[in-house]
């Protein structure tokens, strides 16, 4: 196995760190560990050949590292509180207040769809036939998972936490194992390639942001930062919703706590 060199291994985590804001400073076997396979199919003989391919902004083996060094494991429905919370708690109030019927809703982080779809699913069961606008616009840094989230074809695992009502109403069976999200909820996701270290210029301001476990790759300085930019692009009486095993430190933004995972901005 090819070994990373202690300035191979600064190279790379300065480079992600500064363009991406991941953190791998403690990682260096897992960056061996994953990314020695790619430099086998490269025909690599050390890091710093392939690191140079990064560095000289190929997409494609971009796309590649980023997939090994970061996780993308979701599925339907995960961490249901915060769609409960969405269902029970923001859609009764936003159903009363809201006088346009407009509803503006960014995934952040969305890996391969799953979060966004499961939050139209909430919108629409909850809506039902009244006309609101709201579409969801869900980001990634990489490529392949947003690929994967716009062909929405989900393995029956990934669907086994969301109601049988909704498998059957939103979801074609493929085969024994594979379903294929229907058009009525993939119409209302609008993808695009997004890194969270760039500025946030949108021309409308969100209702809500999921940004779940995605900051766990940051280190304390990153994720106050990104955590500053959420608050600035949401609107008055908007929420942020993070990872369960994360947390947003006592003082240390505008956010109003909730409850675990759950911020408000006044």
């Amino acid at each position: 196995m090819i070994r990373l060199t202690e300035q191979e291994f600064y190279d790379i985590v300065s480079y992600v760190k500064a363009t991406y804001g991941i953190d791998l400073s403690k990682k260096k076997q897992l960056i061996e560990s994953r990314m020695y396979p790619i430099l086998f199919e490269r025909n690599l003989d050390n890091f710093t050949d392939y690191f140079n391919l990064v560095r000289g902004r190929n997409s494609a083996e971009i796309t590649v590292m980023l997939n090994r060094l970061t996780t993308n494991h979701t599925y339907f429905m995960r961490e249901p509180t915060h769609f409960e919370f969405l269902k029970n708690n923001l859609l009764p109030v936003w159903e009363k207040e809201k006088k346009e019927k407009v509803l503006r809703i960014w995934s952040a982080g969305c890996s391969s769809g799953e979060e966004a779809y499961t939050a139209i699913m909430v919108l629409k069961d909850y809506f039902g036939f009244q006309k609101w606008d709201y579409r969801i616009l869900a980001t990634d840094i990489s490529a392949r998972v947003i690929e994967n989230a716009q062909n929405s074809v989900y393995s029956k695992d990934a669907l086994q936490n969301i109601p049988k009502l909704w498998v059957n109403k939103y979801f074609i069976k493929k085969g024994d194992d594979q379903y294929i999200l229907s058009e009525d909820v993939k119409k209302e996701v609008i993808f695009k390639y997004f890194n969270l270290m760039e500025s946030f210029i949108f021309k409308n301001k969100f209702d809500l942001i999921f940004c779940r476990n995605v900051m766990i790759y940051f280190d304390q300085p990153t994720k106050k930062a990104l955590i500053q930019k959420f608050y600035n692009v949401l609107n008055p009486g908007g929420y942020l919703f993070i990872g369960h095993s994360e947390t947003i430190q006592n003082g240390s933004t505008d956010f109003k706590y909730i409850k675990p995972s759950i911020y408000h901005k006044e």
